[in-house]
């Protein structure tokens, strides 16, 4: 069961969020420098409070980012409106996207994690879909090296090769931090997808 985000959002400050960052993500970055990947169309699914969406808008990047809680997407528009930055924000679920357009990368940095098993094979498809060849995928999930059973599903690296490899080459699965309000930061799993 998908959990109601939307309440969620309403019912406290975005910046006390475990999963809050204010900056770009560094696994991001850095696989964006790796991937030559310096200017195009991204998506950030499950956006959130929208700091990755405008940490790329702000570096050139033509954003558009997507989340089904209408109240977070209400509340990273009116920041990226205070900051002067155009990043196209929109209530999507991205198992039954409106989207249309072709992005060059899409970036998800805690929606996947959190979809029941039997939405996998709906959200790869749908993702690759979005994609034009050649098109990225930076995938960041919880790892099973992170302890404890409360949090989203938790993934290895074969893991991600199981579920997304009929429509991507897995580049590269690694094991990270996942940057946020946690002390310590959970374990995390970065993987840089290539469409097929």
């Amino acid at each position: 069961m998908i959990p109601e985000w939307d309440p969620f959002y309403r019912a406290q400050p975005v910046e006390g969020m475990p999963w809050y960052f204010k900056d770009l993500d560094p696994d991001l970055e850095d696989a964006l420098l790796r991937c030559g990947v310096a200017s195009g169309a991204a998506l950030d699914i499950g956006t959130g409070p929208g700091t990755q969406a405008m940490a790329l808008a702000e570096r050139g990047y033509r954003v558009t980012g997507t989340d089904i809680a209408e109240a977070a997407v209400e509340q990273a528009a009116a920041k990226a409106r205070e900051r002067g930055l155009a990043v196209s924000f929109k209530v999507d679920d991205i198992l039954h996207t409106a989207l249309s357009d072709p992005f060059d990368f899409a970036f998800d940095r805690g929606c996947f994690h959190v979809l029941p098993v039997s939405a996998r094979a709906d959200y790869v498809r749908t993702v690759a879909g979005l994609l034009r060849p050649g098109g990225y995928l930076f995938l960041k999930t919880f790892s099973t090296l992170q302890p404890g059973e409360i949090g989203p599903y938790k993934f290895a690296p074969d893991d991600i090769k199981s579920i997304f490899s009929g429509f991507f080459e897995i580049l590269s699965s690694r094991e990270t931090i996942y940057q946020g309000t946690f002390d310590p930061p959970p374990r995390a799993l970065f993987s840089v997808l290539k469409k097929l």
